[in-house]
C-alpha cells in the first residue's frame, strides 16, 4: 500500500484553512489542470459530516471518476475522506489543521498560521502490477495533486484576509 504525508504552513487561521478545505469550489478551481468536475453530489460550499462527492476528471489521458466521503469531522482540527467508488482499491486522505503561533506582533501581523497536514494512503487495483504503477507513478503524481490543491487553499485562505 502507498501513502505519504504532505505538511504545508499557510498565513491565515485555522477555522478559514478548514473552511476552505472542504469547499468544493475550491477543489474545483485546484484541479482545472486536470478538467476536474463535479458529476454528482456536493455541488457548491462546504462537505459536512457524510456528505459524497463524484469527481469527475482527466488523468494520464484517461477520464475517472471517484466519489469520496467526508467522515471523522472534528471542527477546525480534522477531518477525512475516502473513496467509495473509483480506480483505486483503496484511498484514504486525513487532513488536520494546527493553529500555530504568530512569528512576530507588528502592525501588518496576519490574524494567524496554520500548519496543514495531509496523511494519504492508496492501493491500486491489478495486485502486484497495481504496487509497482503505486511505486514508480502514482505515490508522486498524486503527491503532485495534493500539492496542487494545497497551492490553491493556501493562495485562497491568504487573500481573505
Amino acid at each position: 500500500m502507498g501513502s505519504f504525508v504532505l505538511e504545508r504552513t499557510i498565513a491565515a487561521p485555522v477555522e478559514r484553512v478548514f473552511a476552505l478545505s472542504l469547499d468544493v469550489g475550491v477543489h474545483v478551481d485546484s484541479m482545472a489542470a486536470h478538467d476536474e468536475r463535479i458529476a454528482d453530489g456536493v455541488r457548491s460550499g462546504r462537505m459536512a459530516e457524510g456528505d459524497t462527492v463524484t469527481w469527475d476528471a482527466r488523468h494520464f489521458g484517461i477520464r475517472f471518476r471517484m466519489t469520496s466521503v467526508v467522515f471523522d469531522v472534528d471542527e477546525p482540527r480534522a477531518f477525512s475522506d475516502r473513496q467509495i467508488r473509483g480506480p483505486f482499491v483503496e484511498f484514504r486522505h486525513r487532513h488536520t489543521f494546527a493553529p500555530l503561533p504568530d512569528l512576530e506582533a507588528h502592525e501588518d501581523a496576519r490574524e494567524g498560521r496554520t500548519l496543514m497536514r495531509d496523511e494519504i494512503v492508496f492501493r491500486s487495483p491489478f495486485g502486484p502490477i497495481g504496487r509497482v504503477v503505486d511505486a514508480l507513478v502514482m505515490r508522486r503524481h498524486l503527491a503532485r495533486l495534493i500539492e496542487q490543491r494545497n497551492d490553491t487553499l493556501g493562495a485562497r485562505a491568504v487573500a481573505a484576509l
